[in-house]
């Protein structure tokens, strides 16, 4: 099974998420930024996981990437050097594969961004293998809240068996 999960991160927890969601679905499996997910391994992919932190209560859009900058108050700059998960959502290539959708956030957020990943997702011609996941962190800029990271890698076993078992399954 080819399998790969993609990330949006500023502060390191989505990419922490995205990594342990890596390691649970097993041997294979790879966590990308966006930039560095070509788009012949997401068309090929048998599982396609994607993520992103909430930002203002959404999927973080263009005009974050100001606001993000001119945050002061992180525990340091916000790392920018990717695009967002929003425009490579925007150029994903049809495929034919399954997939899931994770956020980071903080609990009491009212809305997210799953609902987006997971519409862009089956846009695109991918099936929703799993309800989408949501990671919980302590503040604005984290850190995870404590067993987080080890939900996160039983999440990705779970999202292989359940892509392991679509394989397996006879087509209709």
């Amino acid at each position: 099974m080819q399998a790969i999960v993609v990330y949006e991160s500023h502060w390191g927890n989505t990419e922490a998420v995205a990594r342990a969601i890596a390691e649970g679905i097993g041997p294979g499996a790879r966590a990308f930024a966006t930039d560095e997910a070509m788009p012949e391994d997401v068309a090929a992919a048998d599982l396609v996981v994607a993520g992103a932190p909430v930002i203002a209560f959404a999927l973080p859009r263009g005009g974050a990437e100001k606001q993000l900058a001119a945050d002061t108050k992180g525990p340091r700059p916000a790392d920018l050097s990717h695009p967002l998960l929003r425009a490579w959502l925007e150029s994903i290539p049809a495929g034919r594969g399954g997939f899931a959708a994770f956020e980071t956030r903080i609990w009491w957020s009212p809305r997210g961004a799953t609902g987006t990943i997971e519409s862009r997702l089956a846009k695109a011609g991918y099936r929703r293998l799993a309800k989408a996941e949501r990671f919980i962190v302590g503040g604005a800029y984290g850190p995870l809240r404590e067993g987080e990271l080890e939900r996160a890698r039983a999440w990705g076993a779970t999202l292989a068996a359940a892509a392991t078992a679509t394989l397996a399954a006879p087509a209709a």
